[in-house]
């Protein structure tokens, strides 16, 4: 294999975690790791961890547009959440879902209250996922609960001297605005020979219920304009970290390119963005859609530079002298 070849093998796993691990992740905890529900847990037989760890890693299989019961459609793209939560969440670093329960309850900037676990759930089921929010007590919900209960109940037992850092080494933003010719010339190189080059996926069979091997990057099948995974910066951050997958080597300005370049593309568009953020000077720099607490312009904040919008708001925080 030539050094071009092997690198366009490799974001191209940007992409393959996205699709192949969501199929694989079936396959690495099927083995009778998961365990019954603990007490305390609502009583539901089909609300089982099993069954939470399938709904993460087969989510178009079971919630998708096209499932055969339509009370069960629940989401309007064709990804699954293990799309960006690798291994079903297994996973260590960026994105991992192993200490996802410690962190909720918790204060939350874009919606200016609390947050629950199940708020942050039907979060991705409404922007990542472009659908509608599951109910508290569904055994949907109550089932990726108990599963992200176990994961975290797993992580603590482990002990933190014999977990895995598993993460690159840091993204840093590049102190420019990305460059979309420049992200255009790295998807063609490393990303569409499993994302095609329109974008759009590769499905995983002829039945769309089935998903994607190599799921959307945009189009109508992908996730919203309300998603975190539609701001640059995050989206740079996970690419950098994760793509390729198992070899992961494209630098900051590569990694931050090709995710304005993706970013730049049609995609479903979300509606009340305007009321994300009541607190205007909490939303991230990077958001692609205002109103915002500063003059600096939409475009700025969907490709930068970023560092001026950061300093502006370091400023505020500075006590009067």
């Amino acid at each position: 294999m030539t050094q071009s070849t092997r690198g366009s093998a490799t974001v191209l796993v940007m992409c393959a975690a996205i699709g192949v691990v969501t199929v694989a992740a079936t396959l690495v905890w099927g083995s009778g790791s998961l365990v019954p529900n603990r007490a305390g847990a609502p009583a539901n037989s089909s609300a089982t961890e099993e069954y939470g760890k399938r709904l993460i890693a087969q989510t178009t299989e079971l919630l998708g547009p096209d499932v055969a019961d339509p009370k069960m459609r629940f989401t309007d793209s064709r990804l699954s959440c293990a799309s960006c939560h690798i291994g079903a969440g297994v996973e260590p670093g960026n994105l991992s879902l192993v200490a996802a329960m410690s962190k909720y309850p918790r204060i939350s900037p874009r919606s200016g209250g609390n947050e629950t676990i199940q708020d942050r759930i039907n979060g991705c089921m409404t922007r990542s996922m472009n659908g509608r929010a599951l109910a508290d007590n569904s055994p949907e919900m109550i089932a990726m609960v108990s599963y992200l209960r176990f994961l975290s109940d797993q992580d603590a037992a482990t002990g933190a001297g014999q977990r895995k850092a598993h993460e690159s080494p840091a993204f840093k933003t590049p102190n420019r605005a990305a460059n979309l010719e420049a992200g255009q010339h790295v998807f063609e190189q490393r990303c569409a020979a499993c994302h095609q080059n329109d974008g759009f996926g590769l499905p995983a069979s002829r039945n769309p219920v089935d998903g994607y091997v190599f799921p959307p990057l945009w189009g109508p099948n992908s996730f919203n304009d309300g998603a975190g995974m539609h701001r640059v910066l995050t989206a740079a951050r996970f690419i950098k970290a994760k793509m390729p997958l198992g070899a992961a080597n494209l630098d900051d300005d590569q990694a931050s390119d090709v995710a304005a370049f993706i970013n730049s593309k049609p995609r479903p568009e979300m509606t009340g963005l305007d009321g994300d953020y009541p607190d205007r000077s909490k939303k991230p720099v990077d958001t692609s859609y205002g109103p915002y607490a500063d003059s600096f312009s939409s475009d700025q904040h969907r490709f930068g530079p970023f560092a001026p919008i950061e300093a502006f708001y370091k400023s505020l925080k500075k006590p009067a002298k």
